[in-house]
């Protein structure tokens, strides 16, 4: 255990982010076969997956008081749990809190500062204590979102898309029962849009900045605005990518619609178009961010400074850009697509 504490015992938190001291976090690209000699990406495996159950089954039954989560503000995984925890009204349920969106080569840190702080369950000063809890001599990616059991004190799961999931659909007890985001007669076309929107959006922007050769770095792209031209015109005639109901695919594509053209669009080269460029893309994004879930949960300051700070070989001055100016304000003027629109 590295937290440090006074005398009443309280956490202080970690020491400062150092990165002449420790250097960056990993980024784990591959190191063989076909993928490495094209120079792609790779994500990092995720290998706590324990889910929550209603009924218990899983080891792990809903109940309120009992989880906890460990996010940042600046990554788009652990937005989407707190998105979807503000929108269920789970705030009460289960407790959240946020690491520092700076992260040298320790990991993700609890330190007091705008917008985050010290851990309030555990006494943590950095995230990767909760994983060695867990499993002991756990050496593989620290990642957020953490879904913790303050119970059992260990991590249930850290599979991003199986936590929000157990959140739509295993806290009904609890959960404002107008919100549907992932109703059961629609699940085979959430998931089906949700994969394509992953491999494609989600993943695609980190397959673009972190490629390692013109090849891979050009097929990322492709299929990134490959696709984004094709939800353009999917919202063209609709006011969420189901219909008129907003759900799960929403909160997945939005975490990447907020961070495009303050992030993605220089840092990690997705330079083909703006989001600002799509006119039905932007006014969704917009819509989205009127409501308290997604504006609340928008943190552009941690956004930009985790990016482009933290990725010191991609912005080895750590600069971070004064710009873009965006008028999220802007009315979006989509409501008149709320009604008879067709899911699916």
């Amino acid at each position: 255990m590295t937290t440090t504490t006074d005398r009443t015992g309280r956490a202080h938190g970690a020491s400062p982010v150092d990165f002449d001291a420790y250097g960056d976090y990993g980024d784990f690209r591959p190191k063989t076969g076909q993928q490495a000699s094209k120079a792609e990406f790779v994500r990092a495996a995720y290998p706590f997956r324990g889910r929550i159950t209603a009924d218990g089954s899983s080891g792990y039954p809903a109940e309120t008081g009992r989880y906890h989560l460990y996010i940042s503000w600046a990554c788009p995984w652990a937005q989407r749990t707190a998105i979807v925890r503000r929108l269920l009204g789970l705030q009460d349920v289960i407790s959240l809190s946020v690491v520092d969106p700076v992260r040298d080569g320790r990991g993700w840190a609890f330190r007091e500062g705008p917008g985050h702080g010290l851990d309030p369950v555990n006494g943590f000063a950095f995230l990767r204590e909760a994983y060695e809890a867990t499993e002991p001599g756990y050496g593989g990616h620290i990642s957020v979102p953490v879904l913790w059991d303050k119970q059992a004190g260990r991590i249930v799961s850290n599979n991003f898309p199986d936590i929000t999931i157990d959140l739509d659909t295993q806290f009904g007890r609890w959960s404002d029962p107008g919100v549907q985001l992932y109703p059961e007669a629609l699940r085979p076309q959430i998931d089906e849009i949700c994969e394509v929107i992953y491999t494609s959006v989600n993943n695609g922007v980190y397959r673009s900045g972190f490629a390692m050769s013109q090849e891979a770095y050009h097929e990322a792209v492709t299929g990134i605005f490959g696709v984004l031209d094709e939800l353009e015109q999917r919202l063209a005639s609709r006011r969420y990518l189901m219909g008129s109901s907003l759900t799960e695919a929403d909160v997945r594509l939005w975490v990447t619609l907020a961070r495009f053209d303050s992030v993605y669009y220089s840092h990690f080269k997705t330079s083909l178009r703006r989001l600002t460029d799509y006119p039905n893309l932007w006014g969704y994004a917009r819509d989205l961010y009127s409501l308290p879930a997604f504006r609340e949960t928008t943190n552009f300051d941690h956004i930009k400074r985790h990016y482009f700070i933290t990725h010191g070989r991609l912005n080895p001055p750590r600069i971070v850009p004064d710009g873009p100016l965006l008028d999220w304000d802007t009315p979006h003027g989509r409501q008149a697509l709320a009604t008879a629109q067709p899911a699916g």
